[in-house]
């Protein structure tokens, strides 16, 4: 059985919730509105600020859609009410991140400096030149989005340089040793 889809999902004051035939959810709350089309097997349900989602049957199918549209429903709810942050530090000498209008421009060490479209429903904030903030109401875009920037230049082994997420530990390796 699968445990995460059994769990009920309890709506907080200012959330509203609405289920088409089609499955297409749609949750509205303090933060903005997010809506999202799940497996049509799935039924899900909406009752006295609860959701549940409930599968048709016991096959190894339904039991991974039931864990996954439940969490899914889940992120989009606290989305709407609390968002999601990534926070990432960037370690180097010379290494900087700044804003210009919509777009973020980082520094890390390549002869020019890589600027990426802030996509929408996003928000970034830099509060200092080494630290971004990636804010949005959509988990996905939000973890999609820091991924990209982590990837301009992952943390290597040696000296540690690089953009990493707040937290995120990156083992050190030993350089050469000298005779």
């Amino acid at each position: 059985m699968s445990r995460i889809g059994n769990k009920i999902i309890k709506l907080e004051e200012g959330v509203t919730v609405n289920v088409n035939p089609e499955n297409l959810v749609e949750v509205k709350g303090p933060k903005g509105t997010i809506s999202r089309t799940f497996h049509k097997d799935m039924k899900i349900e909406v009752k006295d600020n609860e959701i549940t989602v409930i599968r048709p049957s016991d096959s190894i199918r339904h039991k991974e859609l039931h864990g996954t549209t439940r969490s899914l429903i889940d992120n989009m709810v606290q989305g709407v009410t609390q968002g999601f942050t990534k926070i990432l530090e960037i370690h180097g000498t010379g290494y900087r991140a700044s804003l210009r209008g919509n777009t973020l421009v980082v520094n890390a060490g390549y002869s020019k400096s890589v600027e990426l479209a802030i996509p929408e429903g996003l928000t970034v904030n830099v509060p200092t030149p080494t630290e971004i903030q990636v804010t949005g109401i959509d988990r996905q875009a939000v973890g999609q989005f820091a991924a990209e920037i982590r990837n301009i230049r992952q943390p290597e082994p040696y000296l540690g340089k690089g953009i990493r997420y707040r937290g995120e530990n990156v083992r050190r390796k030993e350089g050469k040793k000298a005779k």
